[in-house]
């Protein structure tokens, strides 16, 4: 049930999540989303034609804490109640409500931007470690800036990637014949 609700939620936008459960429908069952982080937020969905909307509007989200939630979605028909799924999703700032600088860049684009900028520094340092007055100072060699370069590289187009709807990775045409 990976995907029933977002990987990431942004605060100070519309929240509308429609389910549909053969065995959950509405209005027989109520289905309630349970998130759990920097602070609790708690749902209950509108059921029209066995259909569940989870909505809160921009207003409600704006007052959302931003960072990492564990969610649980629970059916329940008055009498049992049911763990449906669970997972984790991120909670975006309201980028509107943000006063002062606002760097919106993922850790890994900042880590790679710092791999870069030291790989670059280097480029005019040609000695990986030396010793002054009993004092030394060792550099991470080249070699594995340049692997983690690439780790990070990956990371960032692979989130780019799914991002863009295209996580499947490479499209690989192959002809037969």
């Amino acid at each position: 049930m990976v995907g029933l609700i977002p990987s990431e939620i942004s605060a100070g936008i519309t929240f509308r999540v429609p389910l549909s459960f053969s065995e959950y429908p509405a209005p027989d069952w109520e289905l309630s989303l349970i998130l759990r982080g920097p602070g609790p937020i708690d749902l209950v969905a509108a059921g029209v034609d066995e259909t569940h909307t989870f909505l809160a509007d921009a207003v409600v989200t704006a007052a959302w804490a931003p960072g990492s939630y564990w969610w649980q979605l629970r059916a329940s028909d008055g009498s049992d109640v049911v763990l449906v799924a669970e997972g984790q999703t991120k909670l975006l700032a309201d980028i509107s409500a943000v006063v002062g600088e606002f760097d919106g860049r993922s850790h890994a684009q900042r880590v790679l931007q710092a791999i870069e900028a030291v790989i670059e520094g280097r480029a005019s340092i040609d000695q990986e470690s030396y010793s002054i007055n009993n004092r030394s100072l060792s550099r991470t060699p080249v070699s594995d800036l340049l692997k983690l370069r690439d780790r990070y590289r990956a990371e960032v187009s692979s989130a780019a990637a799914a991002k863009a709807g295209r996580g499947l990775g490479r499209i690989h045409r192959v002809r037969f014949g």
